[in-house]
């Protein structure tokens, strides 16, 4: 029997994988907030997979065939777990991706001459196979998300709301007495501002889900002042670790409010991860063409698999389980950067820290 399907589809891997991603992005509307859908999802796993089903020169075994059973399943249900971390996926382009990729194989592979029965009988009972291992794990994962927010929900709104409860009884009791207590209520501003902001990315990320989008409020903006602004307030509370490096009078048309969110999310993610005691740094620069602002902090960098998910709703490193949070700050702040046409990207490597960097689009004012 001719392993002539098994061997084109192996040439041609590649090519398969770049038409489908430029037709994933033509089609997908979700596929448009990653900077490759290849290398960031399993495709290339399930491409050589399905060489394996395709090829005649392998044993068919029970023991091969219950093994790759468990590995097809196993890439689908990666594929569906991925796609449920992006708050614009939803199950039905999860499935139109794959239907593209159906089409786009038998484009690739019937170029020369149309597929026998066995091998378009094979493939097409692979593709429904994966849509509905990936399906499955995609509703699954959901599942699991609302899970961790409901638990989330009752233990961190439950700590800064007692703070408020017990610095506010505690004041009260001393005021009555002439001692206005400062430290207390600046601790229980603190927790207000920590519940606010938690209840602020609660909202955003559910209309992300749903599709509404940001409301943003864009205006002039002096980014230079917006940014040692974000410094002094940060020094006040976290210590004089903060230092801006910034051009002087660096304007852009922007909304105020959401950027500086993503400017404190990154400084705040700075002291919590970042090596004690040490500068954290906040760079701003511009070009002819754009603006960049980088922040940048010392300490143990952030591995490779660490960053694949930094940017996914409810998703955490190992590092960052023993911190308090929804798992969304950086989620917000790419889609706010996104928002305004820019980008967000990291850099973390042994010896010389971790740094966070937006990428605005410079606006002629």
């Amino acid at each position: 029997m001719s392993n002539q399907a098994s061997d084109h589809l192996k040439q041609n891997v590649e090519r398969i994988m770049q038409i489908w991603e430029k037709w994933a992005r033509d089609e997908v509307g979700a596929s448009m907030h990653q900077d490759s859908l290849v290398l960031q999802n399993s495709l290339p796993l399930y491409l050589n997979q399905l060489v394996d089903e395709l090829s005649t020169m392998i044993d068919r075994t029970p023991a091969r065939i219950a093994s790759d059973e468990v590995e097809s399943t196993r890439i689908s249900k990666l594929h569906g777990q991925e796609r449920a971390g992006y708050a614009d996926y939803s199950m039905s382009q999860l499935i139109f991706e794959y239907q593209i990729l159906r089409k786009v194989i038998f484009q690739v592979l019937e170029e020369e001459a149309p597929l026998g029965v066995r091998d378009r009988d094979i493939i097409i009972g692979s593709i429904e196979q994966a849509v509905n291992d990936s399906a499955t794990q995609f509703s699954e994962t959901l599942r699991d998300i609302q899970e961790l927010f409901m638990v989330t929900l009752t233990h961190d709104l439950r700590s800064p709301i007692n703070v408020v409860k017990m610095g506010t009884q505690l004041t009260l009791r001393r005021l009555e007495r002439g001692d206005s207590h400062v430290d207390v209520a600046a601790r229980m501003l603190g927790a207000i501002n920590r519940l606010d902001s938690m209840i602020q990315n609660l909202l955003d990320a559910s209309r992300l889900r749903t599709g509404e989008g940001l409301k943003l409020k864009f205006e002039e903006c002096d980014l230079d002042k917006l940014v040692r602004d974000v410094g002094e307030d940060l020094s006040f509370a976290y210590g004089e670790r903060f230092v801006v490096v910034s051009d002087s009078d660096i304007r852009s048309y922007c909304s105020p409010k959401e950027i500086r969110r993503v400017i404190e999310n990154l400084a705040i993610n700075a002291v919590k991860y970042g090596a004690t005691s040490t500068p954290i740094t906040l760079t701003l620069q511009q070009t002819q063409t754009q603006i960049s602002l980088t922040i940048h902090n010392e300490g143990e960098p952030i591995t490779l698999d660490a960053q694949s998910i930094l940017f996914q709703q409810f998703r955490r490193t190992i590092s960052a389980e023993d911190q308090t949070g929804w798992g969304l700050g950086l989620f917000l702040a790419k889609s706010i950067t996104e928002a305004h046409q820019g980008t967000i990207e990291v850099e973390s490597t042994e010896g010389k820290g971790t740094s966070f960097i937006i990428k605005l689009p410079k606006v002629l004012l």
